[in-house]
């Protein structure tokens, strides 16, 4: 009789969950960008042409213009291939919004003191706040189990705030641009800009609380059935210990 060998089980490999993919260090590096903004577009930044007229000088601007070009581009390069090699993650999607929102709020406030002529302090503040109201508004449908979606008025205004953030660094060095005959107003396209983002922005924070609104079921909150649950760090009591019994 053949008796077969016992099958050697085969060892399972454990599956190590990379937190820093290409796709999160590519949201890292957005993050990275924005210290390196700040330095670039302060006084103690080296590189500070003096030109008069044309494209002579300026180098202040013009490589703060590339580096929140490059950064602002990363906004969908990260989340393109996160979905497009399977890596999404947790980190990935507190990241994520995160850099969009320090990145846009950064520029917007440093524009503030560096063309406090074109981005007054009003616009900031109102910039941020939306911001702020739609972190709320997501995080409350979070817990009420239903996700909002970008809409398009809100992909339009994430366009917009990039045309206004490097028009109006621009517009710190040139009213226009004399191209071989073709005249560009850099300081025309950064007020327009400025202000036709600050409309959208409002119509944008509007359209969402709409949308959260619609969903809220009012009339479910008396019948809705929910457990609280308090993160505490204190050390859990120790049950008491368990007397053994007496043999009579």
């Amino acid at each position: 009789m053949l008796v077969s060998a016992p099958r050697t089980p085969t060892p399972s490999v454990p599956v190590r969950i990379r937190f820093m993919n290409l796709p999160n260090s590519i949201t890292m590096s957005r993050i990275a960008c924005i210290p390196l903004l700040i330095w670039i577009l302060s006084p103690v930044f080296p590189w500070q042409g003096h030109g008069a007229t044309g494209l002579r000088g300026g180098e202040q601007e013009i490589i703060a213009s590339i580096v929140f070009i490059l950064a602002s581009i990363t906004d969908g390069l990260d989340g393109y291939l996160a979905r497009r090699r399977r890596q999404i993650t947790t980190m990935g999607m507190l990241l994520d919004p995160l850099a969009d929102k320090l990145l846009i709020t950064t520029g917007y406030i440093i524009l503030v003191g560096y063309n406090p002529n074109i981005v007054k302090p009003w616009i900031a503040v109102l910039v941020i706040g939306r911001e702020f109201l739609v972190s709320g508004l997501r995080s409350i449908a979070a817990t009420e189990g239903f996700t909002i979606e970008a809409s398009e008025i809100g992909k339009l205004k994430t366009v917009i705030q990039i045309v206004s953030v490097v028009a109006a660094i621009l517009a710190h060095r040139w009213d226009y641009w004399d191209w071989g005959g073709y005249i560009v107003g850099v300081h025309f396209i950064a007020v327009t800009a400025i202000y036709w983002m600050t409309i959208v922005s409002i119509i944008s924070a509007v359209d969402y609380f709409i949308g959260f609104w619609k969903k809220i079921d009012h009339a479910s909150d008396t019948s809705r059935k929910r457990r609280s649950f308090v993160l505490s760090r204190k050390p859990k009591p120790a049950p008491p210990a368990e007397h053994p019994s007496r043999i009579s």
